[in-house]
């Protein structure tokens, strides 16, 4: 039998329980907790301006929607965050914990009620219209281009000038999409070669078409763009007129946007470095809606406060979104699969992650599995969603030493069962760039411990794409150019 003592202690732990279990409040209320969850994880896209399709910042307009906030809650639809909680926490993170979501859920089911307005917090404050405040630099599409009501995706790239008279680095990129309803995502590049004004110049409409295989054509070979961080092949002046940063590449990736993404500040102090004379190139996915709209896309730009002395790269596995992987997806198959491997070759810190996939995708999974045997996630989405595209920043660096092996893992169900399957009855799927094919990779944003490790890292990460690039079929259309290198 407890003692009595133990019984007075066994009373106070049931009693703290039962006053901090959200479940047993008895006024929940929309000024003193409801407010709080909405403004902090909903009304940076639910207000006017913004992709959301209706604003949440009044208790009106939540109590309108109280129903249907409880329920895409509880299902995790929204707000959109797909990963799963890793060994890496992340930054910036907008998935509810149990206890906000049966708040919200108390909340409905006691008729919503709005409290009193005292309790009510402010609403958070959105410089200009940019989540990160006025940027450096705004620069728009020079024209509009039309995408139709209907027919297939388009993957069409525009280049905007920059005219930047000197090298500068790029801490953040804010997209403002004007017609959000047909623009899916929109990834950025630099240019200093003058190739994408040239491609743009030779076609009729606005911008110039191609997806990945317009970045292929723009870059001229099928290698990964950090190769060109090798001071051998790095060029000496762009087609533009501005020299080049000896050792500087002439065309790069910047990162990118997707439907529900925020802008981020680059952490401690990176940067991409933009070589003077540099064009911006926007390669974006439309997808019509059923009516016609014009898009005019605007890019804010936020430069670091001083030159990044440290570089970093992408480890993309499988590399080139798994175009090398021969993607071949029979109907009905619920569980098909593609991986790849890459073991690091010196001490490495990352800090971020992001995956791409299309309609079929099912799961994506990294882990890492240490020097000593232990192993780690890195990024788990078990249900993956085309809509929802995060690239997902780590709270700190996570540190991999020499030796860790990464290890991706891509599932796709193309079974009836899929809600999200384009096709019915299912069709055989290949790899391709339109919505309904299917691609995937994740994609790891490291640098090397020690700056002066990074090409050692560069050199291993080129051999293990041209080695997967050799094994595919895609090796002949190459081999050329491949035989030359």
């Amino acid at each position: 039998m407890l003692s009595f003592r133990c019984q007075l202690v066994f009373v106070a732990v049931i009693l703290t329980w039962w006053s901090h279990t959200p479940s047993t409040f008895a006024d929940v209320n929309f000024t003193k907790e409801i407010a709080p969850i909405i403004f902090e994880n909903c009304a940076t896209c639910h207000r006017p301006g913004e992709a959301a399709p209706f604003p949440l910042l009044t208790y009106a307009d939540v109590q309108e929607r109280g129903d249907l906030i409880a329920d895409v809650v509880k299902q995790r639809l929204m707000p959109p965050w797909k990963a799963e909680p890793a060994d890496y926490p992340f930054l910036y993170e907008r998935r509810l914990s149990k206890d906000q979501i049966e708040l919200i859920t108390n909340w409905v089911d006691q008729g919503m009620p709005e409290g009193n307005a005292a309790d009510l917090p402010a609403l958070p404050e959105f410089a200009s219209g940019w989540t990160l405040g006025e940027p450096d630099l705004v620069v728009s599409m020079k024209q509009p281009y039309r995408v139709p009501a209907d027919g297939p995706d388009i993957y069409r790239n525009f280049t905007i000038p920059l005219d930047l008279t000197e090298e500068h680095f790029i801490a953040a990129i804010a997209f403002r999409p004007s017609a959000r309803s047909v623009v899916h995502h929109s990834l950025f590049f630099f240019d200093a070669t003058g190739r994408g004004r040239e491609l743009e110049a030779e076609d009729d409409e606005p911008g110039f078409k191609g997806g990945m295989g317009a970045m292929m054509k723009l870059r001229g070979s099928p290698v990964p763009p950090q190769a060109f961080d090798d001071p051998e092949t790095a060029p000496k002046r762009s087609p533009l007129g501005k020299r080049a940063t000896p050792g500087a590449p002439a065309f790069g990736a910047l990162g990118g946007w997707a439907l529900g993404a925020q802008p981020h500040l680059l952490p401690n102090g990176l940067a991409y470095r933009v070589p003077a004379g540099s064009d911006l190139i926007l390669a974006t996915h439309f997808h019509p809606s059923g009516k016609a709209e014009e898009e005019t896309s605007t890019v804010g730009i936020y430069f670091a406060k001083k030159p990044s002395n440290r570089r970093f790269m992408p480890i993309q596995l499988p590399p080139a979104f798994g175009a090398f992987k021969g993607i071949d997806i029979p109907p009905g198959e619920k569980e098909y699969v593609i991986e790849d491997t890459f073991v690091l070759p010196v001490d490495v810190e990352a800090f971020g992650v992001g995956a791409h996939a299309h309609y079929l995708g099912k799961s994506m999974t990294l882990t890492a599995t240490l020097p000593d045997g232990t192993r780690r996630t890195i990024l788990s989405i078990p249900d993956w969603d085309f809509a929802w595209q995060e690239q997902y920043r780590f709270a700190e660096f996570a540190k991999l030493p020499k030796g860790t092996r990464l290890h991706s893992r891509i599932t796709y169900d193309n079974s009836k069962d899929n809600p999200r399957n384009p096709s019915d009855p299912p069709a055989r799927v290949h790899f391709g760039e339109e919505s309904t094919d299917e691609m995937g990779s994740i994609s790891l944003m490291t640098l090397a411990a020690d700056e002066s490790e990074l090409p050692l890292l560069q050199s291993a990460y080129r051999t293990h794409f041209r080695s997967a690039l050799l094994k595919s079929p895609l090796s002949k259309l190459f081999q050329g150019r491949l035989e030359a290198e």
